[in-house]
């Protein structure tokens, strides 16, 4: 059990996809999906480069939610029978080289791009909970709690980059912005292919 209740239970085959709203589930956890992949892959090429510094605990601690939410999602993916993108072996990549070259600008450099990432991330959270409060709460209740606990995890992360000097890394508001545009695109992309 995650903080806040949320249950990492199997999900297994008890979700009832009667009346459910295929496209708007489909697209919500095929890019939630990927979108926790790519949090794992951006860690892990951080903890690649800085694991053994100062900073290596706290990523890491922030890397084992990111395991625990990419967990869920996979069992959320065979509860809902939604298959992955196809560009997950993109985001493998994509991810790694981010989070490691990040990380290759300083612990301020990671931590930047944890907080570009993470706003990007817990934004695109909100606008799924409005989309599914909109279209019955009751009836994607197990849903928007893992989402909401997800962004709040991610919430987390981002201000844990701040409190860590993100804002001091070399050409903070242009990293911060690239990287946020990339994560837009990563969004769009996801939610379709």
């Amino acid at each position: 059990v995650l903080a806040g209740g949320v249950s990492l239970r199997r999900c297994g085959t008890r979700v009832s996809l009667e009346g459910v709203n295929r496209p708007v589930i489909d697209r919500i956890i095929r890019v939630d999906h990927a979108g926790e992949y790519g949090a794992n892959r951006i860690y892990a090429g951080q903890m690649a480069v800085l694991g053994r510094s100062s900073v290596g605990p706290l990523i890491q601690q922030m890397w084992n939610q990111e395991k625990d939410h990419l967990k869920k999602f996979d069992e959320l993916m065979v509860a809902y029978r939604v298959r992955p993108t196809v560009l997950l072996p993109f985001w493998n990549v994509a991810g790694f080289v981010l989070g490691a070259g990040s990380a290759l600008l300083g612990k301020k450099g990671a931590m930047a791009c944890t907080v570009a990432v993470e706003e990007s991330i817990s934004d695109h959270y909100n606008s799924q909970i409005r989309t599914l409060m909109e279209e019955d709460p009751e009836k994607y209740k197990e849903l928007l709690q893992v989402i909401k606990q997800f962004r709040d995890d991610e919430r987390e992360h981002h201000d844990i980059g701040l409190e860590h000097d993100a804002e001091g890394a070399p050409a903070y508001s242009v990293l911060k912005t690239a990287i946020q545009l990339g994560c837009k695109a990563a969004i769009f992309l996801s939610e379709r292919i």
